[in-house]
Parts: C-alpha cells; sequence; structure tokens
C-alpha cells in the first residue's frame, strides 16, 4: 500500500481532492500528532484517520459505539478494497478468532471495535504486542456526561493515553458545542492535541419548523411531500412513536416503529430494514439513530421537541448525508417544554449542571420561537458566528414579520393575573377565546373580564404567543412544577402593562390560511442531468448486487456515484475510473457490469 495520501484518497476511495480541513487533519496525524476532530455529518470525518491508518505502518484501532455503524464502516471499507474487520459482541467466537489471527499476523489495516470490547478482558494488554498506526474515538461526544449520546464506557477511553502515549490519537465528533468540547479534551486526555474545527453548516438540509396544533395531521401532511424516501420520525415517548407508526402505516406508508420497549430482535430487524431498504420510514424515541450511516436518508422529522439545539443538530444530521437536497422538520409547542424541564429537575444532577441544562433547553426554545434565520441560530450557537442568512429555512423561505401583539400581549398577562397564575397555557386560551366547558364553569372563569376578550387570535397563534412570552422572559413556569404561568420579570411586566412599552412577535398565520399549507417539506430536486432512465436502472442493478452481498445498497455505490455515472455514460474503464466513488477495487469489482449497464441503456444514433 503507497504511503501517500493523496495517492489513496484516488486509488482507494475514488475522490480526487480533500475536502475543507481534511488534508491538514490528514498529514497531522499521518506526522504522528493527535487531534480533535469537529465536523458535520456528510463533511468526511471517516477519511481524517482511515487514510492515515493505511499510510501508517500497523493497524488501526477504531472506537466505535454501534455495531451497526462497525458493520456499515467495514462492509464499505472491504468494498473499496481494504482490509477491515470488527469485534463486538455479535460476532460469533469463530469469527472473532478468525479476527484475531488476522490482526497477530499483520493482515488488518482498521481493526473497529465497541468501548465495552476494547475495556473488557485483556484486549488493551494484547493490543500492546502488537505494531499500532493509530486509535480513532469516533462519536467522541459520547463522553459528555450530560450529552445526548452518553456512554459511561466512553469515559475509560482516557487510559489509552496512558498505555499508548506514542501512539497518535484521534477524536472526532460532528456535534459538540464549546462546553462538550472541553470536555472531550479533558476526558480524553487530549490538552497537547491539534483542534481542527470544519463549518458545521449543512447547506443541502432545508431546515422547517411548524407551530404545533394537529400533530397528526400536520405530519401526515409532511410525508405526503416525501413519499417513497427514506427518514426518520422522531418522537418523545414510546406510546407517541406506536401511535404515529400506526396512523402513518394506515396512510401507506412503508414505516416501522423503534423504542427500547420493543424486544431487540424487532429493533435489529427494524434497523435492518432501514439500512438495507428505501423509501423506509422509521418512527422511533432517541434510542434510535447515532452512527447511522445511510446516506440517502432524505428527512428527519420531530413531532417533539428534542432535548437541546445540540441533540436538534445531531439527530437532524441523519438525512442527507450524501450531499443531496434533504429536509429537516419539526413541530414545537408549549407542551413540549414542561416534560424536558421535569427531566432536568428531577436528575440526580448537581445545582450548576442543571443550571446548564436548562440554559441548552432555553437556547433550544429560543431557536424555535425565533423569528430570524434558523441556520444562524443554530451555527451561533455551535461556536460559528458570521454566517448571512440562509435561504434555505422556513424563516428565510416564508418571511412574516414581527407584527405588534402589546394588545393581546396585555390581555394574556391580565389572564394570567386573574385566574390566580395557577393555569397553563391551554386553559388560559380557552378563557380568553370565551369557552365554555365544564372546568372553566366550575372554576368561575367564564365570569371574569377576560374571559372572550381574545377573539383577534385564533388557539394557535395564541399558544403562540404564551410560548413567546415565556421563552422571553415575560411569565415563568410555576416552581410547582405542574405546568402553571406566573409572572416572570417585573421590569419586563410592569411597563407592557401599563402600556409604556410595546411588543412585537411573530406570530403563525390563522389556522385557516395555514391549512394545507403546514408541510411545506419538499427541498429542490438535486440538480443534475442524468437519464432519468439510465438512473433508474443503475439504481435496480446496485440493489440487486447489494442482496446478493447482504449489504446496504449505498455501500456498492452512493447515490451520488450513480448520478455521475448516468450523467457521464462512460464507454471504457479508464473513463469510469475518472468518476467520483470508484476507487480501483470497485472498478475491478463493478466496472464491466456497470458499462454493460449503460450499454443496455444507450439511445440508438
Amino acid at each position: 500500500m503507497t504511503a501517500n495520501p493523496k495517492q489513496v484518497l484516488r486509488d482507494v476511495f475514488g475522490y480526487d481532492a480533500f475536502r475543507g480541513p481534511q488534508a491538514a487533519i490528514v498529514e497531522h496525524v499521518c506526522s504522528g500528532g493527535s487531534a480533535l476532530v469537529l465536523m458535520p455529518t456528510g463533511g468526511g470525518k471517516s477519511l481524517c484517520y482511515q487514510i492515515p491508518a493505511l499510510c501508517r505502518p500497523g493497524t488501526a484501532v477504531v472506537v466505535s459505539p454501534l455495531i451497526a455503524l462497525m458493520q456499515d464502516q467495514v462492509g464499505a471499507l472491504r468494498q473499496a478494497g481494504v482490509r477491515a474487520a470488527a469485534l463486538h459482541s455479535a460476532e460469533s467466537a469463530d469469527a472473532a478468532a478468525t479476527t484475531w489471527r488476522q490482526l497477530q499476523s499483520g493482515q488488518l489495516d482498521l481493526l473497529y471495535v465497541s468501548p465495552e470490547r476494547l475495556l473488557g478482558g485483556d484486549l488493551i494488554d494484547r493490543l500492546a504486542a502488537l505494531p499500532l498506526a493509530l486509535f480513532a474515538i469516533d462519536e467522541a461526544h459520547c463522553v459528555s456526561q450530560w450529552g445526548h449520546d452518553f456512554r459511561p464506557e466512553y469515559l475509560q477511553l482516557a487510559v489509552l493515553a496512558e498505555r499508548f502515549s506514542a501512539i497518535p490519537r484521534i477524536a472526532l465528533t460532528a456535534t459538540a458545542d464549546p462546553r462538550t468540547r472541553a470536555e472531550i479534551v479533558a476526558r480524553l486526555s487530549l490538552e497537547q492535541a491539534a483542534v481542527f474545527l470544519a463549518s458545521f453548516d449543512r447547506p443541502n438540509i432545508r431546515y422547517l419548523l411548524r407551530d404545533k396544533s394537529e400533530p397528526r395531521r400536520q405530519l401526515l401532511e409532511f410525508l405526503d411531500t416525501q413519499r417513497g424516501h427514506s427518514g426518520i420520525v422522531y418522537a418523545r415517548s414510546r406510546k407517541r412513536v406506536e401511535e404515529h407508526a400506526a396512523a402513518l402505516k394506515a396512510a401507506g406508508h412503508d414505516v416501522l416503529p423503534y423504542h427500547a420497549g420493543l424486544p431487540p430482535q424487532t429493533r435489529s430487524a427494524a434497523l435492518e430494514r432501514f439500512r438495507l431498504g428505501s423509501g423506509v420510514v422509521v418512527v422511533a424515541t432517541i434510542a434510535f439513530g447515532m452512527g447511522i450511516d445511510k446516506p440517502d436518508v432524505r428527512f428527519v422529522a420531530h413531532v417533539d421537541l428534542p432535548k437541546s439545539l445540540e441533540a436538534y443538530y445531531q439527530e437532524t444530521g441523519r438525512a442527507g448525508r450524501d450531499g443531496l437536497p434533504a429536509v429537516a422538520w419539526m413541530l414545537h409547542g408549549a407542551g413540549d417544554v414542561p416534560p424536558l424541564r421535569r427531566f432536568i429537575d428531577d436528575s440526580d444532577a448537581e445545582p450548576a449542571q442543571k443550571r446548564i441544562e436548562h440554559g441548552r433547553l432555553d437556547a433550544l426554545i429560543g431557536f424555535a420561537e425565533a423569528s430570524s434565520c434558523r441556520r444562524r441560530i443554530l451555527l451561533s450557537y455551535l461556536g460559528e458566528a458570521g454566517s448571512s442568512d440562509c435561504g434555505n429555512c422556513d424563516v428565510c423561505l416564508e418571511p412574516n414579520q414581527g407584527a405588534d401583539v402589546t394588545e393581546p400581549a396585555r390581555k394574556a398577562l391580565s389572564a394570567v393575573y386573574r385566574t390566580g397564575g395557577r393555569f397553563g397555557a391551554a386553559h388560559l386560551v380557552d378563557v380568553l377565546l370565551g369557552s365554555e366547558t365544564a372546568r372553566i364553569r366550575s372554576l368561575g372563569h367564564d365570569q371574569l373580564g377576560v374571559h372572550g376578550i381574545g377573539k383577534e387570535l385564533d388557539r394557535g397563534q395564541w399558544r403562540s404567543l404564551f410560548r413567546q412570552l415565556t421563552a422571553r422572559g415575560y411569565l415563568v413556569a410555576a416552581a410547582d412544577g405542574h405546568g402553571g404561568l406566573q409572572f416572570g420579570d417585573d421590569v419586563l411586566v410592569k411597563p407592557l402593562l401599563r402600556g409604556e412599552t410595546r411588543l412585537e412577535i411573530r406570530l403563525p398565520p390563522a389556522a385557516k390560511e395555514r391549512r394545507g399549507a403546514g408541510a411545506g417539506g419538499a427541498p429542490p430536486a438535486a440538480a443534475h442531468n442524468a437519464d432519468p432512465g439510465l438512473l433508474a436502472a443503475l439504481k435496480a442493478w446496485r440493489l440487486e448486487q447489494a442482496r446478493q452481498q447482504g449489504l446496504p445498497p449505498y455501500v456498492v455505490f452512493h447515490d451520488r456515484t450513480l448520478i455521475a455515472i448516468a450523467e457521464r455514460r462512460p464507454t471504457a474503464l479508464e473513463d469510469l475510473a475518472g468518476l467520483t466513488g470508484i476507487g480501483r477495487a470497485k472498478l475491478a469489482s463493478y466496472g464491466e457490469a456497470v458499462l454493460a449497464v449503460v450499454g443496455s441503456q444507450t439511445t440508438p444514433a
């Protein structure tokens, strides 16, 4: 194997040039340096350790948190002609023995292991006797105890710095705010490592947020724009996962539920169908998704708020890994916030950590309620300032300037005061709209002066107003944890009630205006000149190849590669060799067959 990184990039992986900081990272690690790499999903993190693994002597050990991720990575590397294997709990004793023999005899370039497998038994001791190229710690944010994907075993990986001080270590993650980055450095003993920070921007993802009014209907409308595409729908609880999955199935979608309450075999089967198939939708709790390597996920939908803005970025990053257009669609409503706050308050964390987590939740709420470009807010939170409006989020695409809501806001505050500060937004909206429910009558709230004074806004607009008044500090949740709203900062509340200040807030359109337009989900189609018939034939050929080998189709070739083939219509192997994603091994394995497919679809002159 050549030790020239650029030649490895071309010959093995089929790419002509490095992207962003890849070249600097590869050079640094190849020369023996350790690194912390922060790069967005789909930005090419894996190449940052895979190429040094092929350029340095010895075997590279890659710590990866999920078996499915390891299987995908090993499968893709073997397709490219790289000697790769994995050690994990799903491997048989015979397979593990074969892998170990290959490792001892120097026949492996990369060995993937779970943190549990690496740290359990005598594996570290056995590795110490072998020539090692490097250690790569993938999904390094798992080290953060209050992160969204925490894995306790990751805390023990600091032992690598002690036992293998002369071996370069590279920690990689797509998601880490500045606080989490510092935590990774401290917990993995990377204080002397170089830090490489790529842009976190994923310009191919369209961010669309919608006020939650009728979640089931809104989700169905959105998925109608995504038929035939693979995607993930995230819901807060197992019950909501089951309900949404049933509704989507009834509407004709190829859908599977996924949550921790299902039998392990059912979960494994769902993951396998998602990996190997196309057009499959998984409705899941956040137990599903970390480490998914499937590049053709065209959408990620949240029907409930995630835990934090960092978690949101990580989860939405599972869409569009191939760089083609994708959409991140999310519903948000006031009812999402109290359960998330209770989760923080009921935890065993120290008070200082709880304040940090409440701050992270507040950042997420601010993002959801924003009237400025979503992408700018998201990138700023991740420490990347100075970006301009993206033109590819709902705020940019659907301009809706802030309206003067001073009078409605005063009515809302008056309703809080007149009802004693003991009721949540849903009840307060009922009062303002003049509802005649049994509860309102039993409480005597139909006799209050604020009953029925809010007909200028509809229910969804009132809920949004209460949500934003809370996000801005005019209202706060009652300390008893029951969801009641009370006055917030007097410096804000009193001048507004007295009419001394004005308030402008971006409200959603009225229900009659937004019905039927609530999905708004389809991103622009990928721009290419590929012949549709040839592209379909190539995808059918790829699917058959994948089925024969028990691999996901994208491990054979990414969509981008098939599009390039269908655009260029190569007639010789040397023409095919110049296309992205086709290295020497894939050219040898598939070249003639691909040319035959192209030839069969050629239109006679």
